[in-house]
C-alpha cells in the first residue's frame, strides 16, 4: 500500500502549524483554507480532526499557554516571588506569540492554569492569608496578568518599552517627570505591578 505523499493529518497537526501561521501571517490572515494549503490538503479534510475554525482558535489558545514555563514549588522560596514567577513566565510567552494573543482573551484556556492556581492556594494558607482573600488573589492576578499581557502584545514590537514615553513636559509636568525619572524596563515594571497588587491584596499577611 502506497505511503501518503504528505504527512497524515491530526488535531496536533492541525494546532502547530494554525500557530505557525498565526505568528508569521498575523490573525486576520488565519483562514481555514489559508491553514489547509499550509499542510497539503483540502480544508473540508479539517474537519475530521475539528468542528470549525473556532475549535481550532481555542486550541491555539491552549497550546500558547501551554509553553509558559510553571515553576514548581519551592519549600524556601518566598510565596510572592513565586507568583511572580509564574506571571513573568506567562507573559513572555504571550509576547513570543504576540500575533496570537488577543486568542487567550476570547478563548482563555483556564483549566491549564488550575493546577498552577492550586499550588498556589497552597502557598497562600502556609503563609497564613485568610482564606477570603485567596480568590481575589488567584483569579485577580489572572486577570491582571492575562490582561496586561496581551494590551503588550498587541502594541508594535517598537512601542513595548516606551510605556507613557509620549508625554509631553509643557502639557503633564509632573506625568513627564514621572516617566523620567523611572528606568525600568516593561517586564520590571510588570514584576513590580503583580508585586503591589500581591501586596495589596495580602497586606495583613507576613512575607
Amino acid at each position: 500500500m502506497p505511503r501518503p505523499s504528505s504527512p497524515l493529518l491530526t488535531r496536533e497537526r492541525i494546532v502547530v502549524t494554525a500557530l505557525a501561521v498565526i505568528d508569521a501571517e498575523g490573525l486576520p490572515a488565519f483562514s481555514l483554507p489559508r491553514l489547509a494549503r499550509e499542510l497539503g490538503v483540502r480544508a473540508p479534510s479539517l474537519y475530521h480532526h475539528v468542528a470549525d475554525k473556532a475549535e481550532i482558535l481555542g486550541a491555539v489558545a491552549r497550546a500558547v499557554l501551554l509553553e509558559a514555563p510553571f515553576p514548581p514549588r519551592r519549600s524556601n522560596a518566598v510565596w510572592t516571588e513565586w507568583f511572580v514567577e509564574v506571571s513573568l513566565g506567562v507573559r513572555r510567552t504571550i509576547l513570543r506569540h504576540a500575533h496570537a494573543a488577543p486568542l487567550l482573551l476570547e478563548f482563555t484556556p483556564r483549566e491549564v492554569l488550575t493546577p498552577t492556581y492550586e499550588i498556589g492556594a497552597e502557598l497562600l494558607e502556609e503563609a497564613g492569608v485568610p482564606r477570603s482573600a485567596h480568590l481575589l488573589v488567584l483569579d485577580g492576578l489572572d486577570q491582571l496578568v492575562l490582561g496586561s499581557s496581551v494590551m503588550e502584545a498587541i502594541r508594535p514590537r517598537e512601542r513595548r518599552e516606551r510605556r507613557l514615553r509620549d508625554v509631553v513636559a509643557e502639557d503633564t509636568p509632573l506625568l513627564a517627570r514621572a516617566v523620567a525619572g523611572d528606568a525600568r524596563t516593561s517586564e520590571q515594571l510588570f514584576a513590580e505591578t503583580v508585586r503591589s497588587f500581591l501586596r495589596g491584596a495580602v497586606a495583613d499577611a507576613p512575607g
